[in-house]
């Protein structure tokens, strides 16, 4: 691996914190503090993104000194890591200093074409940010995040990705749920790539600070490499900036909303200023339709995070970067409208996606009721929404609709309830008959918008389980399948989550630990 490659400019730009001191503490006015990882003593490699190490320009493994710095055992001499400070909104609250509380960063490597990519690993040890916590992470959150952050790449989603995932060879004890049961589970450590973790909380702590001229440095180094679109000598291009954040996070909580996916907490240092999803915690797919699903036990009751919130926090969110970047903007008219206008933008962005979702060649002014009218269906017959537009995708005019979509419903339904279904049939077949384009094309449009395989919580479970028994295979059938999301090749997947997950923690049921 060109190991000897990897850069860390992040420490020559800004101001940081030298000193190595591992004590956790408040570190004001600077964006980093250089930190060592754990070097452990018994780990082992379990997974290694071959293909994604190559595009980004580490290569391929050659020897047991890339097989440690995988691991986090040991550094090249050219590696000097470190973490970075920042702040955030949690839960709605100012939460003040937070920062990479087991986020350690190796530095950026550069691929042939010039593209820079950031290094970090996750769980390989404490950080002066880790807020009295042990910076390390335990198998099931890290075997979560290298699946999601990959399946939803796969998907065509903005996101961090996954390099590579071990074993540390250590116990660590966590309180899964945070219910005072405490256990020790098995330890692990991934490498996890972005082209920016930067996040609205780093610029929100500047801002606090008042440390207007660094907050105006780490803005422009974030416009002249994140922005080319942005002309870094206009005297708008804070703004522009602003507004270039503002239609990446539309165009993910979009997204998001396409293949039915939860953040579970959304706080505004968990949202990334290049419009990625980032920070996989207790994240999940809908499997039965419900706007008010979060999948956060932490969230309870209040469900700030719902599936259905997701588009309202994201706007939350921004004003609150809106409130970091007045200082360099200054023109509070200006932050109002793009602020104001993202309601608009969001929804717009939305009806294109919901249109390709049912076929639709266009957005009709009749579809908004349309839509609603499918999402009060799905929701009040506890219809998969995975499942409901595969079903969908292969329905004609003389299909058995009992047969169709037996499957596809969590409960049993009534006679009455089937009469719902068939009277919105009619109505999709109404609409049908609108479009412009063939059913052919139609199908074709669904197709490349609707998954036929999503990662659901229950297999990531039976994933975690069989790899804590010594087990890869259902591992290594997962990445094949999330590899290739809009083919069915693995039909056995395409099924709704069995009953015996319905209350299950860690399927139904998780934390921010998860």
């Amino acid at each position: 691996m060109n190991l000897d490659h990897i850069t860390q400019q992040y420490l020559k730009i800004f101001p940081g914190d030298f000193s190595e001191n591992p004590r956790q503490r408040q570190t004001p006015k600077i964006l980093f503090a250089t930190t060592d990882i754990v070097h452990f003593k018994n780990p082992e490699l379990i997974a290694f993104n071959e293909n994604l190490s190559e595009e980004i320009g580490l290569g391929k493994i050659e020897d047991d000194r890339d097989i440690a710095f995988l691991n986090a055992a040991s550094l090249p001499e050219n590696i000097r890591t470190y973490s970075t400070a920042y702040a955030g909104h949690q839960f709605g609250n100012w939460a003040g200093q937070l920062g990479d509380g087991r986020a350690i960063y190796a530095g950026e490597i550069q691929n042939k074409n010039a593209k820079k990519t950031e290094l970090q690993w996750k769980g390989a040890g404490a950080t002066p940010y880790s807020r009295n916590a042990d910076g390390r992470a335990v198998l099931r959150s890290s075997v979560r995040e290298y699946l999601m952050s990959e399946a939803m790449h796969h998907l065509g989603i903005p996101t961090t990705r996954a390099l590579s995932l071990s074993f540390t060879g250590e116990k660590v004890m966590r309180d899964k749920l945070y219910d005072g049961n405490l256990e020790y589970e098995k330890g692990a450590v991934m490498l996890r790539t972005a082209e920016s973790f930067l996040r609205f909380g780093h610029f929100e702590l500047i801002s606090a600070q008042k440390e207007i001229e660094t907050l105006q440095k780490l803005t422009d180094f974030t416009i002249e490499n994140y922005f080319p679109e942005i002309d870094s000598k206009s005297e708008h291009k804070y703004a522009d900036f602003f507004q270039k954040i503002s239609e990446r996070t539309a165009d993910l909580m979009v997204e998001w909303y396409r293949v039915g996916f939860v953040h579970g907490v959304m706080n505004t240092d968990n949202m990334s200023i290049l419009g990625l999803t980032i920070d996989y915690g207790p994240f999940s797919f809908l499997d039965e339709y419900d706007l008010n699903f979060t999948p956060n036990t932490t969230d309870l009751p209040g469900r700030r995070y719902a599936f259905g919130n997701q588009g309202k926090i994201a706007q939350w969110n921004l004003w609150q970067l809106a409130n970091a970047l007045f200082p360099l903007i200054k023109k509070e008219a200006i932050l109002e409208k793009i602020l104001n206008d993202f309601t608009e933008m969001f929804w717009e962005k939305h009806d294109i996606m919901m249109a390709k979702k049912f076929g639709f060649d266009q957005v009709l002014e009749s579809d908004g009721p349309f839509f609603t009218d499918a999402q009060k269906l799905m929701e009040d017959l506890k219809i998969d929404h995975t499942l409901f537009f595969h079903q969908l995708e292969s329905w004609t005019e003389n299909s058995n609709l009992k047969t169709q979509f037996e499957n596809v419903f969590y409960d049993q339904i009534t006679d009455d309830q089937f009469l719902i279904l068939e009277n919105f049939i009619k109505k999709y077949k109404e609409r049908l008959e609108k479009n412009k384009i063939s059913r052919e094309e139609s199908v074709a449009l669904m197709q490349k918008t609707n998954p036929k395989f999503i990662l659901r919580n229950y297999l990531l479970f039976e994933c975690i389980n069989e790899l804590e028994e010594g087990k890869k295979d259902l591992f290594n059938t997962i990445i094949l399948a999330l590899e290739n999301p809009y083919q069915e090749i693995y039909p056995e997947f395409s099924k709704k989550r069995p009953p015996i997950y319905n209350n299950q923690s860690g399927c139904s049921m998780l934390s921010c630990s998860s």
